[in-house]
């Protein structure tokens, strides 16, 4: 028999965390897995938007890595697990920063402010990075309300952020996309 995608195990607004424990269904845990979980999902559209081949594999390795960051934040932190989870490592920062370096050797300096657009796949990235930024305030809060969130999770998904920024600026320069300052309207 096939498994059943669904248990009715929630059906009342609750859900189980890695371990047992269950939450209400918006638990600080519960959206912040969640908001990295809609991250994992956008950067596949900003990924099947894209050509290039080399690009397409470093947002796979992201997803692989956003994967690791849903379940550590889908784990009850006072419940032993019996399964074995994937693990953060800091070479794994390190990872996005060489990407960064990469990307930016060949992009002009800024001058101002840029406005999201100028490439459809650009602007994706754009709306990666924002849910990005989500997701790293969602975890910065499970840290000061004293829910356990490990703080390389929290470095990641800033350092995640400054990639995708950097990346979606990439990506209208591999396609000739002119970036659009913006203009503050002072009057």
């Amino acid at each position: 028999m096939a498994f059943k995608i669904y248990t009715k195990t929630g059906d009342k607004g609750s859900t189980s965390l890695i371990g047992g424990v269950r939450v209400p269904k918006n638990h600080i845990r519960i959206e912040a897995y969640g908001t990295v979980d809609e991250l994992n999902s956008y950067i596949g559209v900003v990924s099947d938007s894209l050509q290039q081949t080399e690009l397409k594999e470093w947002l796979r390795e992201i997803q692989d890595r956003l994967f690791t960051i849903g379940s550590v934040l889908a784990t009850n932190p006072d419940k032993e697990v019996k399964m074995k989870l994937p693990d953060l490592h800091d070479a794994d920062i390190e990872w996005l920063e060489q990407r960064i370096d990469k990307m930016n050797e060949v992009l002009p300096e800024m001058r101002s402010f840029i406005l999201p657009g100028g490439h459809l796949a650009a602007s994706h990235t754009h709306v990666a990075r924002c849910i990005c930024r989500r997701a790293e305030r969602l975890s910065v809060g499970m840290a000061e309300q004293q829910t356990y969130v490990p703080e390389l999770v929290i470095k990641y998904l800033n350092r995640l952020s400054d990639f995708l920024f950097v990346l979606s600026r990439y990506i209208a320069h591999l396609h000739g996309a002119a970036e659009i300052p913006w203009r503050a309207r002072v009057s």
